[in-house]
């Protein structure tokens, strides 16, 4: 998929800028109908004219607050009370005050006649497609209730998902920036210290703490550069990143890194098989279903398969099918999809096996903590043995001197 930057004039006579993701020029254009009263433009996005995003500010409700907003909306909806009546509380009890704008938004389209579901797709990316998709069928059913409290379980289980492998993810980056700064502050601050010392008693010191200290004064002497490169990069990986390339390349090595790979495959196989269920349960067809999960899943090594998938669904393929020559997806999935398939019970099948992936992530976590932090203590102790070892090197000499 590529993406493609817009400017419309929406229905209440707005002007919006942004992107969007298509296949192609047409799909996207098509996408924007639904919200524009007049395309002005849509060309593809360059590095020129694409909106950088580097999460400066929240365009999304978080999933917990999606959770909270399904969850709530759907016990007020069960009390007898209006969808008005409804958003008009939310919008007071919501604490994200971005979201709570958006609700009475919502409400307001709701009063001039809008359905739910196009009231809460005319606020942008706050609400994802997955929501509005549920809300529309669960409109056109009868069954809003029961598919906002599906909504609910399915934000609340990817909430724990997400805070798993943000825990994850995030304790070995901070026991490695702790290790960073233990080795800058000694390098930095400790070490000058003994080498004046050494420097004032003229001692001939030998050629490793020459070479330490060769690299503490290229740290001292040169750390804006050093910091500028480092936010150079960072920014140029965030850009590239974000780019159709970038992202495909970040795609494959989030799932063939080493010890984080596993963990990413098995949150994709969890978010699969749980957003299907979900779509699935609620009336959708697989080929709809696929659709919209190949948007959640978060790796565009998945939403390519996906869509390929979806295609070959559409000429008369079993799911199973296409899912077993991808190669991406675990033979756990192909079987018991196919299983699903032949018994009519994919949903349940699905279900099923999101709650398996969750138990493997939660695994896949404690043991991957389990081996990076004795791995990272290891480190620690490395930086600073060879650190100490520059210090003590010429202590000896002194010593053997004097013997």
């Amino acid at each position: 998929m590529a993406t493609y930057s817009y400017e419309i004039v929406t229905k209440e006579g707005k002007k919006k800028k942004g992107n969007v993701e298509a296949d192609s020029i047409d799909k996207a254009r098509t996408a924007l109908k639904a919200e524009a009263g007049m395309i002005v433009s849509v060309k593809e996005a360059s590095l020129l004219n694409k909106d950088i995003d580097i999460n400066i500010g929240r365009k999304k409700a978080s999933v917990r607050d999606l959770s909270v907003f399904c969850r709530q909306f759907n016990s007020i909806l069960k009390a007898g009370v209006s969808v008005i009546e409804a958003l008009d509380m939310l919008s007071q009890q919501t604490e994200n005050k971005k979201l709570a704008a958006a609700i009475m938004e919502t409400k307001t389209s709701v009063e001039k006649g809008e359905t739910l579901s196009n009231a809460m797709r005319k606020q942008g990316e706050m609400f994802p497609e997955m929501l509005l998709n549920m809300v529309a069928a669960g409109e056109q059913s009868g069954s809003l209730e029961k598919s906002l409290s599906r909504m609910a379980v399915h934000f609340e289980k990817e909430n724990k998902l997400k805070g798993l492998v943000k825990k994850a993810m995030m304790y070995p980056v901070v026991l490695i920036i702790v290790a960073i700064v233990v080795m800058i502050v000694m390098l930095v601050g400790v070490l000058p210290g003994f080498m004046e010392t050494f420097e004032d008693m003229d001692m001939d010191m030998p050629t490793y703490t020459l070479a330490v200290m060769g690299f503490s004064d290229f740290l001292i002497a040169n750390w804006i550069p050093i910091v500028i490169v480092i936010a150079g990069i960072v920014i140029g990986v965030k850009i590239y990143a974000g780019t159709p390339m970038g992202k495909r390349v970040f795609g494959q090595l989030k799932l063939k890194a080493p010890i984080f790979g596993k963990l990413n495959t098995k949150t994709a196989c969890s978010r699969f098989a749980r957003t299907m269920s979900t779509l699935l349960a609620a009336g959708m067809s697989v080929v709809e279903a696929l659709s919209i999960t190949s948007k959640v899943i978060g790796n565009v090594v998945y939403e390519d398969t996906l869509a390929d998938t979806q295609e070959k669904v559409k000429g008369g393929q079993p799911l199973s099918r296409p899912l077993r020559t991808s190669g991406i997806f675990p033979p756990m999935i192909v079987h018991m999809v196919g299983i699903g398939e032949e018994t009519g019970n994919l949903e349940e099948m699905l279900d099923n096996v999101a709650d398996y992936y969750d138990e493997e992530v939660t695994m896949a976590t404690e043991q991957m903590t389990a081996l990076l932090e004795p791995l990272v203590i290891v480190f620690l102790a490395v930086i600073v043995v060879a650190i100490i070892a520059a210090v003590y090197a010429p202590m000896m000499t002194l010593y053997n001197g004097i013997g």
